[in-house]
Order: structure tokens, then sequence, then C-alpha cells
């Protein structure tokens, strides 16, 4: 099977960036599922109804959402509606959706699709993910119900997408980074053959501070003042994210590409 896994989308720039690139995507690549981190999508903050469905017509087969999930107030009504928009499994039980769903891909194979957020140096206290994945991936086991399983970690440190990865070795297909906007240059298989990258980075305008126009960060911390609020940048985006391919019997990964294409980054693609 052919995955994209693209991180998250960052204002205008992003979706221009989605809707621009990922048709061309789908068929020159022969993609099979593609997943879009999407929380950062609507002026940056949260996710819209509208723009989801944006999103949605230009090829992602499943949005994930993360801390930001319900910022843009519509998105608790409409992901009710919506069963292709996910927020972390381990939110607030009384949050509406759910983080988990088995999708359908190319060929009648399935894809299970997670979202955990991570706890260390993130804001709010959110449930542990570890515990809350563990229940999720032993009900699907890997190649029984799902031809490849997608973990999409939203988390601020390193050391726990890491560890994320290590506990699902072998168990899913690829366990993938976000919330920090920038792409690590780490993709690999992981021994048991989990496909692995610590975060996907941003789609997004680079020339910019993780995506929001550079001149109001850069006096905050120069100052030490608020002046005005965070914008995102309106610049090219760069389309960036992981290409993933996995072995239908086994649901494990045969090879992992980082994607950076377009805007300032211009790396590499499969």
């Amino acid at each position: 099977m052919r995955c994209l896994f693209l991180g998250d989308v960052m204002g205008r720039a992003g979706r221009n960036a989605i809707t621009t690139h990922l048709p061309k995507l789908r068929d020159a690549w022969r993609l099979d599922f593609v997943v879009v981190n999407a929380e950062n999508a609507t002026s940056g903050m949260g996710l819209s109804g509208r723009h989801a469905g944006v999103l949605l017509a230009a090829g992602a087969d499943c949005l994930t959402l993360g801390d930001h999930a319900f910022d843009q107030r519509d998105m608790l009504q409409f992901i009710e509606g919506e069963p292709r928009i996910l927020r972390p499994l381990n939110y607030a039980k009384s949050a509406p959706g759910g983080g988990a769903r088995l999708f359908n891909a190319r060929g009648g194979r399935k894809v299970l699709v997670v979202q955990v957020l991570g706890q260390v140096f993130m804001k709010r206290p959110f449930a542990d993910p570890f515990s809350a994945l563990e229940g999720t991936l032993a009900r699907y086991p890997l190649a029984g119900m799902a031809q490849a399983i997608i973990v999409d970690i939203h988390a601020e440190a390193t050391s726990e997408k890491m560890a994320m990865g290590h506990v699902c070795d072998g168990r899913a297909s690829l366990v993938v980074g976000t919330h920090t906007h920038i792409p690590t240059g780490d993709a690999h298989i992981l021994p048991g053959g989990t496909g692995y990258q610590t975060d996907a980075g941003m789609c997004g305008d680079y020339n910019s501070v993780i995506g929001m126009d550079k001149a109001e960060p850069m006096r905050r911390f120069v100052t030490g003042m608020l002046r005005e609020h965070f914008t995102p940048a309106r610049g090219e985006a760069t389309l960036s994210g992981v290409y993933l391919e996995t072995d239908d019997r086994s649901g494990k990964a045969t090879r992992i590409a980082p994607v950076r294409l377009g805007g300032q980054l211009q790396q590499a693609t499969p």
C-alpha cells in the first residue's frame, strides 16, 4: 500500500499547498491513502468545517487535529457528522468525535488511523497517550482487521515521540510526530517494521516562525512585549510530510521517505 502523511497545515498558505499539490500527487504516486494533520488550517488556530471540506475535496482521506482541535467553535458540531476527521484519542472524554477509525482504502483494504496527544511540555493535562493507544492497538492487530495502521502523535517532546515509536514497533505501519512544525531528518524503519519520523513538519510558509508571520514573534522574543496577534505567514508554502509503502500481508513498512515539495525547503520526494 502507498500512503502519504502530510504535517500540520498552516493557514491559507498551507491550504493552498494542499489544493495545489495533493490532487496531482495522488495520481502521480498512485497513492492508496492520505492523512493530513489540519489543526492549524484555519487562521493558524484549529480547523473550521468549511476548510475541512476544502482539504477533503483536495484528496485527503482522513484529517487529524491536535491540541487546537476545537479552537474553531463550529468543529464541535461539524466533527460529529464527519467521520473522516479525528481528534486526539486521549482528549477529554466528553469531547465530540473520535480518536481512532478504520477507513476504507483502495482495493478493499483497511487502514486504521489513530491520533494521540503527548503530555510532556504541553500546556493542558491530557490523559496518558500510551495507555489510551494500547487498547486500540489490541482491538485492531496489524494485518488483522487493518492492512495498515497509522499513528499520529501530536507532541512537543522528541523523546516522547520516539518512545511512542518504539512502543508501537511491529504493531503499526507508521508512527509520525506532528505539532512542532519543523520536519526532522530521521525517517527510518524501526527493527520491528514500523516506519517512523519524529516530526512531519508543516504545510506552510517556512519564511516565518513555525508558520506565523515572523514580525510579531521576533518582537516578543527581542522585547518581551506583545503588540499584535500572531497571524499565519502567506508566502509560498512547502508541502511537508512522509511517504510510506507497506507490505499488505504483514502491514509493515517496506519504504519510508520524507516529502518536501515547493516553497522554501525543496528537498526530497519519492
